[in-house]
């Protein structure tokens, strides 16, 4: 029988409000039509039991990090799903733990890509960060000294999954205010960008870039700090006195950004990751044009991304029928598709207006 006529299990697993923001109908559909059964993970239950799955795609990121922090039934879960896959090694995962784990902990991450080729290319940066683990203040600003943090910086929490502290961040202004900081976070040089933040949204070796509201230019003051949610920021439909430029600011230019360099980018992102769904927010520094990395994030939410299951059904496809790799393509560079302006129902679903998303495919040297 031709591999691509077989029928494959594919389990999954998806939070309730993932779930939710997902239209599970569709989903289930495209994957049918491409000889794929999905089949719903209950996680209380054996995995044994519920087999047997030629792959498995998961967004677990969530209770990984409760895990991880000690949380019993959560520790009992992870532990029970790596025996399962270290029993079925044929099992390929969207995306593996072990790769998943590098993005849990924002300055782990920011670690990793600051000492990456990506980080020396010039183009691209890192903005300067430091981890704040002290409640006294002295003590952190010696230490954004000694890292080269400027003001203003935001101040994240260092988990950057499993907690809605994981979007709680704030704005600090001055060497006064480093005080409002709560330990444990990363504190990252806040970068002006005119208030546009670009989504790179990466299924297998295709990316899109999805523009969204951001932050307005801050700049170093005596001002109190701002705290803020980024999901109120930068959601598709996000309307913030945060997001709006400044009179002084308003130079009617709008940032863009350069395809041959975000090639680059997830090129050697996805080389590094090892994973097939992530994004990842950039900027473009004002000034300078050049590319600053501000986070990166296990199965986001897509939105904006048309045709997302047949993107992430096409994935699948691929995975199961690819001999190694466990969840991750390997693929030549193929041509640039240019910017999709398809209007099929599942783009009206997820493309909110005044979005411009671009589609790419990069090569993968991933390895299994």
């Amino acid at each position: 029988m031709d591999s691509s006529s077989a029928t494959h299990r594919i389990g999954y697993w998806f939070s309730e409000r993932k779930s939710k923001k997902f239209n599970m109908v569709e989903f289930y559909e495209t994957c049918k039509q491409s000889n794929l059964e999905l089949i719903k993970i209950d996680l209380s239950r054996p995995f044994e039991e519920q087999g047997p799955f030629s792959a498995i795609i998961h967004k677990m990121t969530d209770v990984i990090a409760q895990s991880n922090l000690g949380d019993s039934e959560s520790i009992t879960i992870v532990e029970c799903f790596e025996r399962f896959i270290h029993a079925n090694p044929k099992i390929k995962i969207i995306d593996p733990f072990d790769k998943l784990r590098q993005l849990l902990d924002r300055y782990k991450t920011y670690s990793t890509i600051s000492n990456s080729d990506l980080n020396k290319a010039g183009e691209v940066f890192i903005p300067p960060f430091v981890d704040l683990i002290s409640s006294d203040a002295e003590e952190n600003i010696k230490k954004l000294r000694e890292a080269g943090v400027r003001y203003p910086f935001v101040c994240k929490h260092v988990i950057a999954h499993g907690s809605k502290m994981a979007h709680e961040m704030a704005i600090v202004f001055h060497e006064g205010a480093v005080k409002d900081c709560e330990p444990p976070c990363v504190a990252q040089t806040f970068i002006p960008h005119d208030a546009l933040l670009f989504k790179v949204f990466v299924i297998g070796n295709k990316y899109f870039v999805v523009e969204r509201p951001s932050l307005k230019n801050f700049y170093a003051c005596e001002r109190p700090t701002i705290f803020f949610d980024s999901h109120d920021v930068s959601k598709p439909d996000s309307v913030s006195l945060l997001s709006v430029l400044d009179d002084n600011d308003k130079c009617g230019v709008r940032p863009t950004v350069k395809e041959e360099l975000l090639d680059k980018v997830v090129t050697m992102l996805s080389g590094s990751l090892q994973m097939s769904l992530y994004g990842v927010d950039v900027v473009v520094e004002k000034g300078t044009g050049l590319y600053a990395i501000i986070d990166i994030n296990a199965f986001p939410g897509y939105e904006g991304v048309p045709d997302f299951y047949k993107h992430v059904t096409k994935l699948l496809r691929e995975t199961v029928d690819e001999p190694f790799g466990n969840g991750l393509i390997s693929s030549r560079v193929e041509e640039d598709s240019g910017i999709d302006t398809g209007d099929s129902s599942d783009e009206k679903r997820h493309q909110a207006p005044n979005q411009v998303t671009r589609v790419k495919r990069f090569t993968s040297n991933s390895a299994s």
